[in-house]
């Protein structure tokens, strides 16, 4: 009897950008902690000694990966509660003490949903927000911030902080990290990276100049449910929820050693995993020619949304005539497992709107992400091109036929 939701015929997984499979070693760890370090870490015995070293060493673990201090590492439920503490601490005072001058949040219009709604909430409470687009390529440009925090200064408040991802979710396309932390410290203000989609993939040096920086495990093959906000030692964090004294009492709540020991195997195997994922980059540069190839056979033109330089293992294309969500969903009939930027509802679609911003409304309905990871193979590709170019042969017979 198969289980709700497994599936007849073989997949071949090209989501690594959603969520990433745990490794047998983070499965190990976890399986060890649950038998052995299952107490709570805030007890002083030696039942609860053992927990809380399972989360002192993903604290170790997140801190070496990032380049920061242990003791400013936030452990947090993943990448967006994440987001949110950091952009709720730029600006928990001012909401407090509006009389004390506006203050201003510079932030991409390519973001993460949890820093765009995060931003949204923060504008109807009085904050300034100025938005930066990105340019057709997918890349905020510096001069854009540069703008933006100009603009805010004319209008009289102080920009507290800029948010800006390390390397964009849905097109891998890296962003000027660089070029805005010189921008912010010239100005004083904070510099938060969403780096969640960079940690394992590029270089520390890509986000590691930030004051805040956010991660999520299961990005890099670690768990579910858990994540971080590390700091730079001046930023002293505001609290978001109240209750017990975990993590210096701005994160309550019992922390998991389970997924703690976890997420400390898979930041360990992330310090070198971006040289595995350099290898990837051609692997994904083939796939993005026969896309093309496959395409033009079936009758469909394709466009790659993004360029520039990109995180090794994504691409985003367009697919003329198609619906994103139509496409993924005859693709995962095939066995093949990508992602669209496009949400259903309603019987409508709704264009991302990072896509939507870079490219306009048509091609963003229409894009497809594809995301390789470690256990990528060239065999897997090869299989997958098969059954896509099945699926658009399928679709332009139909439609010859009609």
């Amino acid at each position: 009897m198969r289980r709700r939701g497994q599936r007849s015929v073989s997949q071949i997984y090209l989501d690594w950008n959603a969520s990433t499979p745990p490794h047998p070693d983070v499965v190990a760890a976890m399986v060890e902690a649950a038998r052995n370090a299952w107490g709570n870490p805030a007890s002083v015995h030696g039942t609860g000694r053992l927990a809380r070293a399972r989360v002192e060493d993903a604290r170790e673990a997140v801190a070496t990966l990032v380049g920061l201090d242990p003791r400013d590492v936030y452990l947090t439920s993943g990448g967006t509660e994440a987001n949110n503490l950091a952009l709720w601490h730029a600006f928990a005072d001012g909401l407090s003490r509006p009389d004390e001058g506006r203050n201003a949040l510079v932030v991409g219009r390519a973001e993460h949903p949890s820093v765009v709604r995060f931003a949204e909430h923060l504008a109807e409470r009085g904050v300034l927000v100025e938005w930066v687009a990105p340019s057709a390529s997918g890349r905020v440009d510096p001069a854009a911030i540069a703008d933006a925090m100009d603009r805010a200064a004319s209008a009289g408040a102080t920009v507290r902080l800029v948010a800006l991802q390390a390397v964009n979710h849905e097109t891998g396309v890296i962003q000027p990290v660089v070029e805005a932390a010189q921008l912010c410290r010239a100005r004083k203000a904070l510099l938060f990276v969403d780096a969640v989609q960079a940690v394992g993939k590029l270089p520390r040096e890509t986000y590691d100049v930030a004051d805040l920086i956010s991660v999520a495990a299961h990005k890099i093959r670690g768990p579910k449910g858990v994540g971080a906000l590390a700091t730079r030692p001046t930023v002293h964090l505001r609290r978001m929820l109240f209750g017990g004294a975990q993590e210096k009492g701005l994160r309550p709540g019992t922390q998991d050693p389970v997924t703690c020991a976890g997420f400390a195997v898979a930041a360990d195997r992330a310090l070198d995993m971006p040289q595995r994922y350099a290898a990837i980059a051609p692997l994904r540069d083939q796939l993005e020619a026969d896309l093309a190839r496959i395409g033009e056979a079936a009758g469909v033109a394709t466009f790659r949304n993004g360029d520039g330089e990109r995180a090794p293992h994504v691409t985003n294309v367009s697919f003329r005539g198609w619906l994103g969500p139509e496409l993924c969903a005859a693709l995962d009939l095939e066995g093949v497992a990508v992602s669209s930027g496009s949400a259903c509802s309603a019987g409508t679609a709704e264009p991302s709107p990072v896509l939507e911003a870079m490219v306009g409304r048509e091609r963003a309905l229409s894009a497809v992400r594809v995301s390789l990871g470690e256990d990528t193979t060239p065999d897997d590709i090869r299989e997958a091109l098969v059954r896509w170019e099945r699926v658009l042969a399928r679709a332009a017979t139909h439609a010859g036929m009609t």
